[in-house]
């Protein structure tokens, strides 16, 4: 690189800045690489990297049109689930990892399927539903067209419970005592009563045994929701009955009305396997279990006389308590704490026949 021409001497400077800034780059790259080859070579790290980045997941409408507020970062901030974005932005419809569409806007035609648009490689379609499945409408028409489903099942892909009970951090702390300011035997809340429902012939039998004390929309006597969990702790027993019996169904009425709410519950749905799946098994009574709804109704009578009996349904208190799912938003960023661990190329190929399946 002769620099001999004095005139040319600022050029041949800036040559050689430039040449020697170029070598110093490539060598501290290269001697990077051979320092560090893990980040090239080691198939581990990559995998580290792809499980740790963002997964987008659209939801292409809000349940019932109630919306919250996707502002921050939704689910690490409220739930501490990382590396999980949720968007309802449909221009993300190319870069979304996850959709989400809600079963309720589809059966009702308010919301369609975006079956117009090309669908990203790689891009899972999630069913989502907290119905029962006769409030799911026609489901034939969705053949072969979702990857995932997100409901109360235990065996959907992402399972969504209306509560469950967790381990309490604070495992030292004491149960509290369980109320003595008892009023009535046995109590059930109901709004919906139909004569038709298994519910309702379960309650007449149960009825003509024990008095139930009976509040809600049916016997015009409404409970104010901040009256409901205080109403219900002066009962010995809530009758925590679905109206609808089918694999897994199990709503609030167990987890808040009877649990939150002090009063043993007595349960009527799901078969009873289903409820020592989520539940300890001295925490509730199954209709199932007697041979008769009247054998059930001498059984309350016997135990609430019987304070110690009594007392250990509440045993569970001590190392468990309830938690409630209320939100959509918690709901949704639980897809990403699964998401690599499912299936990649699943596909229902008769969705109607899933949500139908019956208890096994």
């Amino acid at each position: 690189m002769g620099c001999d021409n004095t005139k040319k001497t600022a050029l041949c400077l800036k040559k050689c800045l430039l040449f020697l800034s170029v070598l110093s780059t490539v060598s501290l790259i290269f001697n990077g690489l051979l320092r560090e080859p893990k980040a090239i070579t080691n198939l581990s790290t990559f995998s580290n990297w792809r499980n740790n980045r963002n997964v987008t997941i659209l939801l292409w409408h809000w349940p019932f049109g109630r919306k919250l507020s996707l502002e921050g970062d939704v689910c690490w901030d409220r739930y501490r689930i990382p590396h999980c974005r949720l968007v309802v932005q449909r221009a993300l419809f190319p870069s979304a990892d996850v959709v989400v569409f809600h079963n309720k806007e589809l059966a009702q035609g308010r919301q369609k399927l975006p079956t117009d648009l090309p669908r990203p490689q790689g891009q899972r379609w999630a069913w989502m539903s907290l119905e029962a499945p006769a409030s799911n409408g026609n489901l034939h028409q969705y053949a072969n067209i979702f990857n995932m489903t997100i409901t109360y099942r235990r065996d959907a892909d992402v399972t969504i419970p209306y509560g469950e009970l967790i381990p309490k951090e604070d495992e030292g702390h004491l149960v509290d005592d369980i109320p003595l300011n008892k009023t009535f035997l046995v109590c059930w809340v109901v709004s919906n009563y139909r004569n038709e429902h298994k519910r309702s012939q379960v309650f007449k039998e149960l009825n003509a045994t024990v008095f139930v004390k009976v509040y809600g929309r049916w016997t015009k006597t409404r409970l104010h929701s901040r009256a409901l969990l205080p109403t219900i702790s002066h009962c010995y027993f809530y009758l925590a009955f679905e109206n609808i019996f089918t694999k897994d169904y199990i709503t609030e009425k167990l987890w808040r009305n009877a649990y939150q709410g002090g009063a043993v519950p007595v349960v009527v749905g799901p078969q009873l396997g289903d409820y020592k799946a989520v539940a300890p098994a001295n925490s509730f009574i199954h209709v199932d279990e007697f041979a008769s709804v009247k054998d059930l109704g001498k059984y309350l009578q016997q135990l609430a006389k019987d304070k110690k009996r009594y007392s250990e349904y509440f045993t569970w208190k001590h190392q468990w308590k309830v938690k409630l799912y209320t939100d959509w938003r918690e709901r949704l960023c639980k897809i990403c704490s699964q998401y690599n661990s499912l299936p990649q190329h699943k596909v229902y190929s008769d969705l109607e026949a899933w949500v139908n399946a019956i208890n096994t």
